[in-house]
């Protein structure tokens, strides 16, 4: 399975990104070995995931996350939480 997340970093930015290990993936960002933009921000908590079949599916579904507005992202992750 692969995963598309976002991750609230400790100054409140969100940071997308995708992995086939979540749980590998969480504790690289939060040991400071993850992506260059969460490794001054941290903690960082996870707050959205959606699963995915392929990896180019995830990637491409991270794509347009990325592509969205801070508004729009926290919109899905409210969404996602009241489901």
């Amino acid at each position: 399975m692969n995963y598309v997340y976002l991750l609230e970093c400790s100054d409140g930015t969100l940071y997308c990104g995708w992995t086939n290990d979540i749980e590998k993936r969480l504790k690289a960002h939060n040991s400071g070995k993850g992506a260059k933009y969460t490794r001054s921000r941290l903690p960082v908590r996870l707050v959205y995931l959606e699963e995915h079949e392929s990896s180019v599916e995830a990637q491409k579904r991270e794509y347009r996350i990325k592509r969205l507005s801070r508004n729009e992202k926290l919109s899905l992750i409210n969404k996602k939480s009241d489901e």
